[in-house]
């Protein structure tokens, strides 16, 4: 499931880049695009201009382009293009590899003109290039072509009776804008590989959370079913007992009747534990909190379970530094001690001993509930504070527990912005530390 929800997830995150990198690349690509065109077109016009120019026209062949009308091309800034005053004023502007042809009115050739020696057939194929059926008098018509392996662009001005058409050598242009795609393709390709294994490293650290979420909650469930699977059976068979021997008196059916009344009161202590634990979730930013005396709601839990410890013939120690306030819920507070005090006095060895110590640390207020026993593993200490964790089933079930003491009281601490830990040596025991402020 989680493996679906990872590809999904990189599969919308590719898509999703990749459609911005592709829109990005085409508003790049058209707006080069556009200024090559534009920077082409007035390159063309200007090679055209100075075909058209009286003083070019009256130094052709056959005297053509005499008067033909349009924009004159300065004498001076033609000699600027070709170099200078001692520039050839019969040649178009140095920087251009432009030839002209000039056509009659039925598109055959009248006259050529060229820097360079071209053969006749090369005159024909690039007037056959030409796109004569979109040639009307509105104008100049452009176009481009390739030929030879040349890319050429090209202008059509009305002549008189015919047609003067300019081309112009635009293949490094071309280069550019063909370089510019192959460059946005391997960018793209280079820059989706990195994306790739960059969203396949966050999906998998954004989605651990929810798997271990998932996971425990899983855990979870199971537990709890678990833990009221044995009393509704143990109920279940009882029941049957009882309804077996219908015609016998209370007083001899009395067992299972305590039988069935010890597994409910089990089996309510657990869902009052859960239903806490969910109450407590439900309520972390509604809960009240005040200053109160820490010094005081120890010493409160302490003293009546002071008997209790006696019977069970196990020492209990305290040192409880006076007057020690802190922010929080008092009550909350005490069901910590209590869940600490009476885990430290049901796991503590026979003839233990339990220390409890109250002092101030800093800023903080520190308790430390410590008792003598098997201890706690290693591998065991990040995980007895989970719901219904328990190092040892059999030896939690003897002592009436279900795994749920320490996980509440990890969640009334983490709801103080405190901070519970344990620290255990085996076969020496184990301390439970609560810091506060």
């Amino acid at each position: 499931m989680f493996k679906k929800l990872r590809n999904r997830f990189l599969i919308v995150n590719l898509v999703s880049i990749s459609i911005m990198m592709l829109v990005a690349f085409a508003t790049i690509y058209t707006i080069t695009y556009q200024n090559v065109q534009r920077e082409t077109n007035m390159e063309l016009y200007k090679v055209s201009d100075f075909y058209h120019s009286p003083y070019n026209s009256s130094k052709m062949p056959h005297g053509e382009g005499q008067g033909s009308g349009s924009d004159s091309f300065p004498s001076d800034a033609v000699g600027g293009d070709n170099g200078g005053p001692g520039g050839d004023p019969n040649s178009p502007p140095a920087r251009s590899v432009s030839f002209m042809i000039k056509t009659d009115d039925q598109w055959k050739i009248t006259d050529t003109h060229s820097r360079f020696d071209m053969e006749d057939t090369f005159y024909t194929e690039a007037l056959q290039k030409v796109d004569q059926d979109k040639v009307d008098d509105s104008g100049r018509q452009t176009g481009q072509f390739a030929l030879d392996g040349t890319d050429w662009a090209y202008v059509v001005d009305p002549s008189g009776d015919g047609h003067m058409i300019v081309f112009i050598d635009v293949t490094a242009q071309q280069g550019i804008l063909t370089n510019l795609i192959y460059t946005f393709a391997v960018v793209g390709l280079v820059m989706l590989i990195v994306i790739y294994f960059l969203s396949r490293y966050f999906a998998n650290r954004s989605i651990a959370p929810v798997r271990e979420a998932f996971e425990k909650q899983k855990q979870f469930i199971g537990d709890a079913s678990h833990e009221l699977k044995t009393p509704l059976a143990i109920i279940n068979t009882n029941a049957d007992v009882l309804l077996a021997n219908q015609e016998d008196t209370i007083a001899n059916q009395g067992k299972w009747l305590h039988y069935i009344k010890s597994e409910t009161e089990r089996m309510t202590g657990l869902t009052n534990d859960l239903l806490y634990l969910t109450q407590m979730d439900d309520s972390r930013s509604t809960m009240i909190h005040a200053k109160f005396n820490m010094s005081d709601a120890v010493e409160s839990i302490i003293l009546p379970m002071e008997a209790v410890i006696f019977e069970k013939n196990i020492s209990l120690d305290y040192n409880i530094e006076p007057n020690l306030m802190v922010h929080g819920n008092s009550e909350q507070i005490k069901q910590v001690i209590l869940i600490l005090l009476d885990n430290a006095v049901k796991y503590s060895g026979p003839k233990g001993s339990v220390n409890v110590t109250l002092q101030k640390q800093n800023n903080d207020v520190m308790l430390a509930v410590s008792n003598t026993g098997e201890g706690i593993a290693p591998e065991h200490l990040d995980r007895i504070f989970d719901r219904f964790y328990r190092t040892d089933s059999s030896r939690a079930r003897k002592h009436g527990g279900h795994g749920l003491g320490l996980a509440i009281a990890r969640s009334i601490v983490d709801q103080h912005k405190g901070e519970l830990y344990a620290r255990s040596v085996v076969g020496e025991g184990a301390a439970f530390y609560v810091r506060l402020s």
